[in-house]
C-alpha cells in the first residue's frame, strides 16, 4: 500500500515567523501550500530551496480581507489533494487606522479571524480525511487584554483602538481553536493556539499612540522571527499528548490562557456570530 503524502498549508509565509516556519518545515512534508497575497515574494523564498524542495511548494493566492478569495483558495487546495495534515493559520497583523473591507468587516477582524475561520471550515473535509490533522493558530499574550462586545465586532459604537482590536482578535484565535476541538476532536482533529513571543518585526510600525512608543522602547529586548517561529514548528512537527488538545502554548509548552479564552459561552458566541457574518460564503 502506497504511503500517504503529508501535506501542510500555511498562511502568511512570505515574511516574519511564517517565513521562518516554512523554511524549517520544508523538509518534513511532501507538499506545502503557501497561502499569501504576494506571489513574487513567495517565489523568491521558494527559489532559496533545493530543486527537490521547490517541487513540494504550491503557491495559492489568498487575501484574508476578501472572502471570495478565501473560498477560491480552499477550492484550489481541494483540487490538488484529497487530504490535509496540518493547517497553520499564521497570517495577521495590527492596523493603525480603522478600515472596512469590501465585504463590510473591520480589517483586523477579517485578516486575523474571519478569513481563517472561513478557510478552516472550507478545508475541514480535507483535514478530517487525515488521521493526524492539526490546525495551529498564531495568537498572542495580547489576548489577555481582550474586551469583546459581540454586538459590535466592527467597533461601530466604540472609539477605535488598534491594540484593542488586536487583543480581541487574538482572543478569538484561542476561542476558535478550542471550538474546533469541541466540535471535531472526536473525529481526530487536533487544534492548538500559541504565543510566538514578542518578535522584532515591522509589527510595531502599524500601531499608533502609547502602544507604538512602548513597542519602540521594548525593541532591543525582542526575539528574532526565527526564535518566534519555534513553537509553531514544534506543534507542526511533533505528536502532542491528547490531553493538550485545544491548549494554548508558549515556548512550546501548554500554559493557561485568560479566563475569557477558556469561556464556553464566549466560544459559542464567537462561532455562531462568525458563521452568521460569513453565511454568504459558508
Amino acid at each position: 500500500m502506497k504511503e500517504k503524502k503529508m501535506n501542510i498549508a500555511i498562511t502568511g509565509a512570505t515574511s516574519g515567523i511564517g517565513e521562518q516556519a516554512l523554511k524549517s518545515l520544508i523538509h518534513d512534508f511532501e507538499q506545502i501550500f503557501i497561502l499569501a497575497r504576494n506571489e513574487k515574494k513567495a517565489n523568491d523564498i521558494i527559489q532559496e530551496f533545493s530543486k527537490e524542495d521547490q517541487k513540494k511548494c504550491i503557491f495559492i493566492y489568498i487575501d484574508l480581507a476578501d472572502m471570495d478569495s478565501v473560498v477560491k483558495a480552499a477550492e484550489k487546495i481541494s483540487s490538488k489533494t484529497d487530504h490535509l495534515d496540518v493547517l497553520i493559520n499564521n497570517a495577521g497583523g495590527i492596523f493603525k487606522e480603522k478600515e472596512i473591507t469590501k465585504d463590510g468587516f473591520e480589517m483586523s477582524l477579517s485578516a486575523n479571524h474571519l478569513g481563517h475561520y472561513l478557510l478552516t471550515n472550507k478545508l475541514l473535509p480535507l483535514l478530517l480525511k487525515s488521521k493526524v490533522s492539526k490546525v495551529i493558530h498564531v495568537s498572542s499574550e495580547a489576548h489577555r487584554m481582550g474586551n469583546v462586545n459581540f454586538n459590535d465586532l466592527n467597533y461601530d459604537k466604540r472609539s477605535f483602538s488598534s491594540f484593542g482590536f488586536y487583543a480581541n482578535v487574538k482572543l478569538f484565535n484561542i476561542l476558535f481553536s478550542k471550538s474546533l476541538v469541541e466540535k471535531f476532536g472526536s473525529e481526530g482533529l487536533k487544534s492548538y493556539a500559541l504565543h510566538p513571543g514578542v518578535v522584532k518585526t515591522n509589527f510595531g510600525q502599524e500601531t499608533a499612540g502609547a502602544f507604538s512608543f512602548l513597542w519602540k522602547l521594548a525593541s532591543p529586548f525582542m526575539i528574532t522571527a526565527e526564535q518566534g517561529a519555534q513553537t509553531t514548528i514544534y506543534l507542526a512537527k511533533n505528536k502532542i499528548d491528547d490531553k493538550h488538545n485545544g491548549a494554548y502554548f508558549k515556548k512550546s509548552k501548554p500554559v493557561t490562557p485568560s479566563r475569557s479564552a477558556n469561556s464556553k459561552s464566549m466560544r459559542d458566541k464567537l462561532w455562531n456570530k462568525s458563521s452568521e457574518l460569513l453565511e454568504k460564503w459558508m
